[in-house]
């Protein structure tokens, strides 16, 4: 029971990645990663949001209608990014500036309403909180990579404090929209390779055949079948 849960959680932080695998939630990604703290404020925000809203979709699966679920999704989602909001609101003013109209939007956000249909809505509470809180974790892992390498290169700081200033001058691309797609790639292919992506091409022709081996060992050559099937 503990290796099937642990998958669940896991899955979001590599293999399925809602943001270097699977390319959801891209326009907040690259809006709200100039920064590290912004990263994490978002991060944090949509874990929330993912974890309370697929317990509440799953406890509800069988109580919601077919037809008008899509309308039930997203009014559970919209409360608890209310709550998100004005939580951020009340103790982070300045959180609240800098995430912007990105914050409210996390109610139409491609990976919550996509965990919803795809997960939650088919699937046990446990697991569905497991994979909201992977796939959360997932999320801002993501946005935090982003935002350090972006405020590292682009500002010459890290969490605020300044770190670069004495060696050398900002590139201040890193902090515009280009250089937020330049370092996107970089960390897709990263993913894609931690993941196990770009394996070597399978052989074919004779070196494919599972008969070569044993005739090239008794003849020297492969035989008749391998021949025909290299002239085909």
């Amino acid at each position: 029971m503990a290796k099937p849960l642990l998958k669940e959680f896991t899955k979001g932080l590599i293999k399925e990645n809602p943001v270097l695998r699977l390319v959801l939630g891209v326009c907040a990604t690259l809006a709200v990663t100039t920064a590290a703290s912004n990263a994490i404020g978002m991060g944090a925000a949509t874990t929330f949001v993912l974890v309370c809203s697929n317990a509440v979709i799953s406890a509800l699966r069988k109580v919601i209608p077919d037809k008008v679920r899509i309308p039930a999704f997203i009014t559970i989602i919209a409360g608890f990014v209310t709550i998100v909001q004005l939580f951020i609101k009340a103790f982070s003013p300045d959180l609240d500036k800098a995430l912007g109209i990105y914050l409210p939007l996390i109610v139409v956000n491609c990976i919550i309403l996509g965990r919803a249909e795809m997960y939650a809505s088919k699937n046990r509470l446990l697991p569905s909180i497991l994979d909201g809180l992977g796939m959360g974790v997932g999320f801002t892992a993501a946005l935090l990579c982003m935002g350090i390498i972006r405020e590292f290169f682009g500002a010459g700081s890290l969490f605020g404090f300044p770190i670069l200033s004495r060696f050398m001058d900002p590139i201040l691309i890193f902090i515009l929209p280009p250089g937020g797609f330049f370092v996107f790639g970089i960390l897709i292919a990263i993913a894609n390779k931690l993941a196990g992506d770009g394996k070597k091409a399978e052989l074919g022709g004779c070196d494919a055949c599972p008969l070569c081996g044993n005739c090239s060992k008794l003849a020297g050559k492969p035989d008749a079948s391998c021949e025909k099937e290299d002239e085909i």
